[in-house]
C-alpha cells in the first residue's frame, strides 16, 4: 500500500504552478515577508483519511522551512473536530499552499470514505471490491491509492499491465473466442486476459477460450448467478455496472470474486477539511 514520494511530488509540482502562477498576489501584498504561523489541519465530518503525507508534502514542496508533524494516519477512521496534522513555518508559503494541498487530501480521503463503505457493505462474502479506469486524468496514482487506503484493491492500473476486452473490441475483434485467441498469442505469459460478457452465451463462450478473469456486464443478478455456476471457479469472476451502495450486498451474494466500481473515483464526494491558523 506503499506511495513514494517520487509517484506524487510531480502532481504537486504541476497543482502548485497551475494554482500560484506568477506569484500569490493576495498573500504577496497583505502578509509580511518575515511572518510565521501555526495551523492545524482539521477533520470537518467523519471519513476516512488518505494522503495525509501527500498533503503536507505540498506546503514543504514549496517552501522547504515549513514543518509538519501529524496526528492521524491514513486509514485511521477521523471524527469531525479532529487534528490530523500540525504544520509550522512561514505565514506566506502556508497561505499559498493550502489549497492544493486541502483539495488533494480533500479528493483521496473521499474516495477512502466511499471505499470503505462499499467494503463493509459485503462484509462476509467471498468478493472484493476493485476500482477501474474511471480515475481524474492526472490523479490516478493518488486516487488509487486511496481505494487500497479504504480497504479495496485495484483493478489494472492503465491499458499496459493487463487485457481487457470489452464490447468494442468483441465487435471488431471478432467474437470472445477469437478475440481472446489473438490476445494469448501477444500478451505476456505472465499477464491475465479478461474478457467482457453480456449474455451467458458469450460467458460459455469465454469458458471455452481459457479466459483468465469473465467480466458479467450489466447483468441482472439472477443471470450474475447463473454465470458464475456455469464458470464453476474456472476463471475469477467480476461484476461490473451500475453498482450502487444499495444493490452491492445482493451482487456478492451471487458468488462473484469481484465488483468493480466506478464510482470509488469519478463519483466521491470529498472529505470536507479545514486549515486554521494563529500567529
Amino acid at each position: 500500500m506503499q506511495l513514494l514520494p517520487l509517484q506524487y511530488e510531480p502532481i504537486l509540482r504541476a497543482a502548485l504552478a497551475e494554482d500560484i502562477g506568477a506569484g500569490d498576489i493576495t498573500t504577496l501584498s497583505t502578509v509580511p515577508d518575515d511572518a510565521e504561523a501555526r495551523a492545524v489541519m482539521i477533520a470537518k465530518q467523519d471519513g476516512v483519511l488518505a494522503g495525509i503525507a501527500v498533503g503536507c508534502r505540498t506546503f514543504t514542496l514549496l517552501d522547504p522551512h515549513v514543518f509538519w508533524e501529524p496526528h492521524a494516519d491514513d486509514g485511521e477512521q477521523v471524527r469531525p473536530g479532529q487534528a490530523l496534522a500540525t504544520l509550522t513555518g512561514p505565514a506566506r508559503s502556508l497561505l499559498t499552499a493550502e489549497r492544493v494541498a486541502l483539495n488533494i487530501l480533500q479528493r483521496m480521503s473521499g474516495t477512502a470514505t466511499l471505499t470503505r463503505r462499499f467494503v463493509e457493505a459485503i462484509h462476509g462474502t467471498r468478493a472484493r471490491i476493485v476500482d477501474t479506469r474511471k480515475t481524474t486524468p492526472g490523479l490516478r496514482t493518488l486516487e488509487k491509492y486511496a481505494v487500497r487506503v479504504g480497504g479495496g484493491h485495484n483493478h489494472r492500473i492503465g491499458l499496459y499491465d493487463a487485457v481487457l476486452i470489452k464490447d468494442n473490441h468483441l465487435a471488431v475483434g471478432g467474437g470472445v473466442l477469437a478475440a481472446v485467441r489473438k490476445a494469448r498469442a501477444v500478451a505476456p505469459h505472465t499477464m491475465r486476459v479478461e474478457v467482457e460478457c453480456k449474455t451467458l452465451a458469450q460467458v460459455d463462450e469465454a469458458i471455452e477460450s481459457g479466459a483468465d478473469i469473465i467480466l458479467l456486464d450489466n447483468m441482472d443478478l439472477e443471470t450474475l448467478a447463473e454465470s458464475v455456476r456455469r464458470i464453476s471457479g474456472r476463471a475469477l469472476t467480476e461484476a461490473s455496472g451500475g453498482v450502487r451502495l444499495e444493490t452491492v450486498r445482493a451482487i456478492a451474494e451471487t458468488g462473484v470474486d469481484l465488483i468493480s466500481v466506478g464510482a470509488l473515483t469519478h463519483s466521491a464526494p470529498a472529505l470536507d477539511l479545514s486549515l486554521d491558523f494563529s500567529v
